[in-house]
């Protein structure tokens, strides 16, 4: 009984072993569970709130990079605001810089033109005083010279006197009758010379009047329109669409005009050069339509061109036709017409030709019709004189020249192809029409704004001339005369003789063609001339 109680014990103890081992096994195995719960709570509230921090972070940094952008976009625009008020202030600056430097330049040209003033008026003063000077001087060795003449004509009359007591009757008679003569001799001498001056001075007063009467009857405009050849474009970036790629556009332009275009640095500008006027023209007109059109590559480009040479044609045409019209010229060739169209794209010193062209035709009328010549004659070689610069460009040689082959062919008078061959004196006059020309043509290219050429600049090309024809050894004087179309020299007669003459002619008109610049031709006359005056009392 004691060993069963003790086996029942035993296994009462061995189930409450067993019972605690297993209670501890649940309690470990609950306790693990409850902790891995606990763990995997942990970890997604931590992801959540990694992901929540990531999100406010990312908020945060999108707040601050806004932040950032609007006050950098503040600080620009206040820059860019102080910057143009800078740039601004620098132009007003340099605006009256430049007003200022304007106006220092006037006051030095006014300067320079009253220093000018003042060292010719000081020149002409001492020039005047050395006058004044070799005059008494010259007056002083007259008087020595009349006194001794007088002198020795007393000492005649006496030997004539005691003479004439010594001769017979015809003797005296004879000797009486041969002082008459010369007596009589001197006086139609005296009478012949004032009869000359008188003639001389009618002469001039009548030339005179004739070129004033034609000058004030014609009422010119004292403005020539030039050949354009600066295109202005609307902004820079249309230089880029004339040159085209790979310069195509520009290359297709050259080559269907005949011009050069030239794209450079200068602002707004595309600048067209050609030496023919008309092609020049054809061209500006073109890249104008270009421009405004502003679909602009090879296949547009000749086909703008090909239609602005149509239309010149006709306009040239049209103009030589109302050019006839108006100066009443008839009976023209069409070619010569149209080749007088052409010269309304020709200019000399900024005067249109075609316009200084019917100028001269009128003036030859009026001076025809003083002189009581044919004036329709003397207009219709007025009108063509210049002809030959239509076409110099293209043919070798001066164009009073080839102004004169061209109307020969289609049967022009002798007297047009005199006056347009020697209107600049190339071969002598054959008529009167011819030097009627000449003056007409000095009288429209020397008329106040006639010619786009200062006076200080004509002024100096007047003294240059002068310069160069006194730089000669044996020049006494030199004047140039008819507006600077000639010069002529004086030499001194003792110092050079005539084959002399002929070298100083050729060596000035060398120099003046080395040295200077200027319209048509300079004609060189040397002068040398041995005079010898004696007065009778």
């Amino acid at each position: 009984m004691m060993m069963q109680l003790a086996a029942v014990e035993a296994i009462h103890i061995g189930f409450a072993a067993g019972g605690l081992v297993v209670g501890a096994v649940a309690a470990i195995f609950i306790s693990k569970f409850m902790g891995a719960q606990t763990l995997g709570n942990a970890k997604k509230q931590s992801d959540e709130l990694l992901s929540r921090a990531k999100a406010d972070a990312q908020t945060i940094q999108k707040q601050i990079e806004l932040d950032a952008r609007n006050e950098l976009a503040k600080r620009r625009e206040k820059f860019e605001s102080e910057l143009e008020g800078s740039r601004n202030e620098v132009k007003e600056t340099e605006r009256r810089l430049i007003k200022r430097e304007d106006n220092l330049d006037r006051k030095l040209d006014v300067l320079t033109t009253k220093e000018k003033y003042l060292d010719d008026l000081d020149g002409k003063i001492k020039s005047r005083e050395k006058s004044v000077a070799a005059k008494e001087a010259e007056l002083d060795s007259i008087l020595v010279e009349r006194k001794e003449l007088l002198e020795k004509a007393r000492e005649e009359q006496k030997q004539v006197a005691l003479r004439m007591a010594n001769m017979t009757e015809d003797e005296a008679r004879r000797e009486s009758l041969r002082l008459v003569e010369q007596e009589v001799q001197h006086e139609a001498a005296q009478l012949i010379q004032k009869s000359t001056m008188r003639a001389e001075e009618e002469a001039k007063d009548n030339a005179l009047k004739i070129t004033l009467q034609a000058i004030q009857r014609y009422a010119s405009e004292h403005t020539a329109d030039t050949t354009v050849n600066a295109i202005p474009i609307p902004s820079d970036d249309m230089k880029g669409r004339v040159i085209g790629r790979e310069g195509r556009n520009i290359r297709a332009f050259e080559k269907a005009t005949g011009v050069d275009v030239i794209v450079d640095d200068t602002p707004g500008v595309v600048v067209v050069s050609c030496f023919d006027p008309v092609r020049r023209a054809i061209a500006a007109e073109a890249l104008v339509k270009l421009l405004d059109d502003g679909r602009i590559h090879p296949s547009r480009i000749e086909e703008i061109v090909e239609q602005i040479q149509k239309e010149m044609g006709q306009r040239i045409v049209k103009f030589g036709k109302e050019a006839c019209i108006e100066a009443n010229i008839q009976g023209l060739h069409p070619k010569i017409s149209e080749a007088m169209g052409r010269l309304h794209y020709r200019t000399s010193y900024g005067q249109n030709i075609l316009r200084h062209s019917m100028e001269v035709s009128y003036l030859c009328q009026v001076i025809a019709d003083e002189l009581g010549l044919d004036g329709e004659l003397a207009r219709r070689c007025g009108f063509l004189h210049d002809i030959g610069k239509a076409m110099d460009h293209e043919v070798e040689g001066g164009h009073p020249q080839i102004g004169m082959d061209f109307c020969k062919k289609f049967g022009e008078r002798e007297e047009v192809l005199n006056a347009i061959g020697g209107h600049h004196n190339d071969i002598p006059a054959t008529s009167p029409y011819t030097p009627i020309v000449m003056a007409a043509d000095a009288i429209s290219g020397a008329r106040p704004g006639a010619r786009r050429e200062t006076l200080e600049k004509y002024v100096r090309r007047l003294q240059q001339l002068e310069e160069i024809a006194t730089g000669h050894n044996g020049v006494k004087m030199a004047y140039a005369i008819q507006a600077g179309r000639e010069v002529r020299v004086i030499v001194d007669p003792q110092a050079v003789d005539d084959a002399n003459c002929v070298y100083i002619a050729r060596d000035i008109a060398k120099r003046v063609s080395d040295e200077m610049t200027f319209p048509g031709e300079i004609r060189v006359t040397v002068l040398r001339e041995m005079r010898t005056v004696e007065y009778a009392k």
